[in-house]
């Protein structure tokens, strides 16, 4: 009970039926009602074009296998990074697009080519939009 109505019980002038009453009614009304920090917990799919002022995309031009852990951890890191494979062996080339790739879903992101053997990883922050290999099949055609 409220001191308000304690003091109102003692002078007799409310019932406790009364009191009892209104104390349902405001403890449902509070339940309806989930605190500020549940709303915004249920918006996180909203992000302030304002939340990440300075992003800096990475490139990176690995030489051997042993340079992927570093471009996943910037992956991990919410940055996306343009790995340029023209340093290192073609089976090499497969494996780190190999582990990029797993990196790349495990964190919600995506990987696409953007030139030969130059791959955009992206993490689920940042979204690709449109497709470049149109433009590059027609200019590999040509001599």
């Amino acid at each position: 009970m409220g001191v308000y109505n304690k003091f109102m019980n003692l002078i007799g002038l409310n019932e406790e039926e009364e009191v009892i009453e209104r104390e349902r009614i405001v403890e449902q009304t509070e339940d309806a009602e989930p605190p500020a920090q549940e709303q915004r917990k249920n918006k996180n799919n909203i992000v302030s074009i304002h939340s990440q002022k300075n992003v800096r995309v990475v490139l990176h031009e690995p030489r051997s296998y042993e340079e992927t852990q570093e471009i996943a951890d910037h992956l991990r890191s919410r940055r996306p990074v343009v790995v340029n494979l023209h340093r290192v062996r073609s089976d090499q080339a497969t494996r780190i697009v190999d582990f990029l790739s797993g990196t790349v879903y495990a964190l919600n992101g995506s990987i696409s080519k953007i030139g030969p053997n130059i791959f955009l990883c992206t993490p689920d922050t940042v979204e690709i939009h449109g497709s470049i290999s149109e433009i590059l099949t027609s200019q590999e055609q040509q001599p």
